[in-house]
């Protein structure tokens, strides 16, 4: 079978590999579709300290059951699977945080990821119920889309995104795509997209139709605009879907009394620290929350909301290209000129052309 393995930064090799065999309690799957995202580019770029090389990447994952002898699943079962594996018997998996759990592992990390033909869905992953049966009329793309969406349920869970709230997002890429669309299933009043990008936004905009799509262009207040849009009030829950500290410190400014902020992007490890004014904090009574990952159960939760149209994704998936073409995927990624990107291992190159959305104009 043909895998993409990564050797070193920016070193990912396709790759003949003998098909697995499933160990006790293990399922072994065929690969129909995992998608790429802004993790898979800094991995292929820097490397991280948890992978080990060589190692399959690839952690947005769907498939069919092809073997293994754990009750309940069989050969045909179409599933969608976790990328974050909480141990399930720490002191946070006992309280209930399997986001924080202190001994998580995560597939294309600690174990060969999906960016390949077949893939072992280790006995850890079914052991924290961590594969989930994909609904009847839910595409294997739009299932391999519920682990991002399940990171998004996560961070809105802990922002409390609710009924009413006038709610910023920081960043028109995927995620904060998703976060438009979890916002507005939420109850959201007004939604704000903002991007330093004219073109990302432009795209996002016409996909999500945010209430409005705001523009960070050199010399804009940013701040400022978001309290006009607002009558002076700012923000309820302001997201940063973006590894941007400029952005991170922006969100604390422009959030309204008792407002929430959530840094749901990491920043970079070579500069992780902002300035934050901590008055603002205390007396605005501002509550600032992170946003790590998610739980088996927001995977299913995200794959519930798919399946009733609550939270569409199909249109996000703006290309789709076959394994052989993985680095052309991530690049696309990198230079932030898809919304989503899909790769579907197997498929014959020749019939899986890139899809690419029409141009569109923002509703700004």
């Amino acid at each position: 079978m043909r895998v993409a393995r990564f050797h070193a930064p920016g070193d990912i090799r396709m790759e003949e590999a003998p098909e697995p065999e499933p160990g006790p309690g293990e399922l072994l799957i065929r690969v129909r579709n995992c998608s790429a995202c802004g993790t898979d580019v800094k991995i292929l770029r820097h490397g991280h300290h948890h992978i080990v090389p060589p190692r399959v990447m690839g952690h947005e994952i769907a498939g069919e059951v092809v073997a293994g002898d754990v009750p309940g699943w069989a050969p045909g079962d179409r599933v969608q699977v976790i990328a974050a594996i909480p141990c399930g018997e720490c002191a946070e998996c006992r309280r209930g945080r399997m986001t924080v759990c202190a001994r998580q592992e995560s597939m294309g990390y600690h174990y060969d990821g999906a960016f390949a033909e077949l893939m072992t869905v280790p006995a850890k992953v079914l052991a924290v119920d961590g594969v989930n049966r994909v609904p009847d009329g839910v595409s294997f793309a739009e299932a391999s889309v519920a682990e991002p969406l399940a990171c998004v349920l996560n961070g809105q869970e802990l922002a409390r995104v609710g009924a009413g709230d006038d709610v910023v997002v920081f960043g028109a890429g995927p995620v904060g795509c998703l976060h438009v669309r979890v916002a507005r299933a939420r109850g959201a009043g007004r939604i704000v997209l903002v991007d330093v990008n004219r073109d990302r936004l432009d795209r996002a905009a016409a996909v999500v139709r945010p209430d409005t799509a705001l523009w960070a262009a050199p010399g804009v207040d940013v701040v400022e605009a978001v309290r006009d849009l607002t009558r002076g009030r700012g923000a309820d829950v302001a997201i940063t879907a973006t590894a941007s500290g400029t952005a991170q410190v922006q969100a604390v400014r422009m959030a309204a009394r008792s407002g929430r902020i959530s840094l749901f992007g990491g920043l970079p490890k070579d500069d992780p620290v902002i300035s934050l004014d901590a008055n603002l904090v205390h007396y605005r009574e501002l509550t600032v929350v992170g946003a790590n990952g998610s739980s088996p159960a927001h995977n299913a939760t995200a794959l519930a909301m798919i399946a009733s149209g609550r939270v569409p994704v199909a249109d996000l998936i703006t290309h789709r290209l076959p394994l052989e073409e993985l680095p052309a995927a991530l690049g696309l990624v990198a230079r932030g000129e898809a919304i989503k990107v899909t790769v579907e291992p197997g498929a014959d190159p020749r019939l899986v052309a890139p899809r690419t959305s029409p141009a569109m104009r923002s509703h700004a």
